[in-house]
């Protein structure tokens, strides 16, 4: 129950709902347990009158006595059928305060895992898998509303219940009561016994639910070089034996939950037994009535739906305790990004990287060694060098995506850390390597950073983008559906509409993370002559692994290896002939050679 801990709040939050809720199990339970003295006068009524029946036989008033036990009987028939229907009707209003409070905390929960994943960095990202993620946001949230629910709902009726029989049975009978109630410490064993077993088993289902989850959201995003590498096969085998995995750990939650209900069953048809064997015993020796006998059965089967709940409470509350425990994990992940409540500053574009070096911490990889650079307000700097260089984490460490292991970035002066962070990344265009664009109209990708649609901006910023023309041709143009990641478009169509989505926001900064790799030099000389205007008073980051991209730059940087191991203009490093002037003349020979 320690991992269940955590929701207390929320069920502080919704009292208004849970007090009530208890309120209205109590009554009901209150109209369950009030039949069965009502039950027991009617026997014994039953019984005496049969007596005084027989003894008038042959004289009129055996008629009156007839007639009063029918009459009797009719009314305590009624008297039951109002108590089921006022039990009926608070159990109504049980349900509809206890399950409407666990619907509104599984909404808060949902939320709050959710905007917690928003707050974390690019590294827990790295470290875990999309369909985790979404598993505890689904299907770990559900098993916790049940315990919330049904759980937490049948768990205080059980009580009650429990309480209510138990003094009622006891202040009858003490002998009978306990006879009739022995059977139950063997099924509180058989509970405690089975416990345990329903937990492990439900952490390894959950686990494999991930895995399996994580499984199909990949083959389904990878689903075009599933096709190409002819590989359904193999993928169809692989997704066999998760789900065969998952399958053979549901049976073996399944075979202990089929042993554990007719046990049960058993233990509360013995109760009857020994109720009705005691309790005749006690009637011969005149201690009780057999009015008391049929009460007893009334509250032994009263006991039978709480003592077949107990073990599918148990399994709820293991299961949603092993899910809770899941969902603490991440929910107590504490961003590596400390984000300062600061007050927002409007930015000029002064960047510097003071000795910065990155290491990242799940492979060890020192990506950039005590690399310096500054660029001042509306100047273009270009990062250029050979893969794995450390261009992109360049680019990641402005947008504070990671935070340097040692060295400082400054914006105008600030230590980005000291920036309010949301207000810094709404002052900054990024346009990643990895295109991703949503699946919705290309205008809303385009406007993706702004609440209202504008439509001249959109237009304006997809002819920045040399991207307008290919909109225009499409049946709905601006209007048209993106598909999943944006599979309705070719790869140089997302590049353009991602850039012209980063051009949308009009920032202070703007970062080209290798976006020009898809396009072909014609439409990349479009593009930048474009965006020449656009940048114009705009600090600009451009990542390239073309010349032929930055040579037009302030300034470029050369990296090797996680160093700068060149920096100037173009013509400045071609008369050095050092490194830029070998990869200069390398891309020109291959140009060539693709001429040719």
């Amino acid at each position: 129950m320690k991992h269940l801990a955590y929701l207390n709040k929320y069920l502080w939050k919704y009292r208004l709902y849970l007090i009530p809720g208890i309120f209205f199990v109590i009554v009901s339970n209150i109209f369950g347990v009030l039949p069965a003295p009502v039950i027991r006068l009617s026997f014994d009524l039953v019984t005496e009158n049969i007596r005084i029946y027989h003894l008038y036989n042959g004289f009129e008033r055996q008629k009156v006595i007839y007639d009063f036990l029918g009459q009797s009987l009719l009314l305590f028939g009624a008297i039951v059928l109002v108590m089921a229907l006022l039990r009926g009707l608070f159990l109504f209003f049980m349900r509809q305060t206890i399950i409407l409070m666990s619907r509104h905390i599984e909404f808060d929960l949902k939320n709050e895992i959710y905007n917690h994943y928003q707050t974390l960095s690019l590294a827990f990202y790295r470290r875990n898998n999309t369909g985790d993620l979404m598993n505890r946001v689904t299907e770990d949230v559900s098993r916790v509303r049940m315990y919330l629910g049904p759980s937490i709902m049948y768990a205080i009726n059980t009580a009650v219940l429990f309480l209510m029989v138990i003094y009622a049975m006891l202040a009858v009978n003490v002998r009978l009561a306990i006879f009739s109630l022995l059977p139950l410490p063997v099924l509180a064993l058989a509970i405690y016994i089975v416990n345990t077993e329903i937990n492990h088993r439900s952490e390894r289902i959950q686990e494999r639910l991930s895995g399996l989850s994580s499984f199909v959201q990949e083959s389904f995003s990878g689903i075009r070089v599933i096709k190409s590498y002819v590989r359904e096969k193999f993928i169809s085998d692989s997704f066999r034996k998760e789900s065969e995995a998952y399958k053979t750990d549901s049976l073996s939650l399944v075979k202990v939950q089929a042993l554990f209900y007719p046990v049960m069953l058993l233990l509360a048809g013995l109760s009857t037994l020994i109720t009705i064997y005691v309790g005749g015993i006690e009637v011969m020796k005149g201690n009780i009535t057999a009015g008391n006998i049929a009460e007893f059965v009334v509250y032994v089967n009263l006991l039978t739906f709480p003592v077949l709940s107990l073990g599918w409470i148990t399994s709820l509350i293991q299961r949603a305790a092993a899910s809770q425990k899941r969902i603490n994990e991440y929910l107590g992940t504490i961003s590596e990004i400390d984000q300062p409540n600061l007050s927002e500053t409007e930015i000029k574009g002064n960047i510097e990287f003071k000795n910065v070096s990155f290491v990242y911490s799940d492979t060890k990889i020192m990506a950039l060694k005590e690399v310096s650079f500054t660029a001042a307000p509306g100047e273009l700097i270009a990062v250029i060098g050979r893969t794995g260089s450390g261009k992109s984490t360049i680019a990641n460490l402005l947008m504070r995506m990671y935070d340097c292991t040692s060295g400082e970035i400054l914006i105008d002066g600030i230590p980005i850390q000291q920036l309010n962070l949301k207000n810094y990344r709404a002052q900054t265009g990024f346009v990643p390597q990895e295109v991703f664009l949503f699946s919705d109209t290309i205008a809303n990708n385009i406007a993706f950073s702004a609440d209202v649609l504008d439509m001249p901006r959109v237009e304006n910023a997809a002819r920045s983008a040399a991207v307008y023309d290919n909109i225009a041709a499409f049946d709905e143009g601006f209007k048209t559906m993106i598909g999943e990641r944006g599979v309705t478009l070719s790869g140089g169509q997302k590049q353009r509409v991602s850039i012209a989505r980063a051009v949308f926001k009009r920032p202070k900064i703007l970062i080209f993370d290798d976006c020009l790799s898809a396009v072909d030099t014609k439409t990349e000389e479009e593009i930048l002559n474009n965006l020449g205007e656009v940048m114009k008073g705009r600090t600009s980051i451009l990542i390239a692994h073309r010349i032929s991209t930055i040579k037009n730059a302030d300034k470029i940087i050369v990296l090797d290896n996680g160093k700068i191991v060149e920096q100037g203009t173009h013509q400045a490093l071609m008369e050095q002939k050092g490194s830029y002037y070998e990869l200069y003349e390398k891309q020109l020979l291959e140009e060539s050679e693709t001429i040719a």
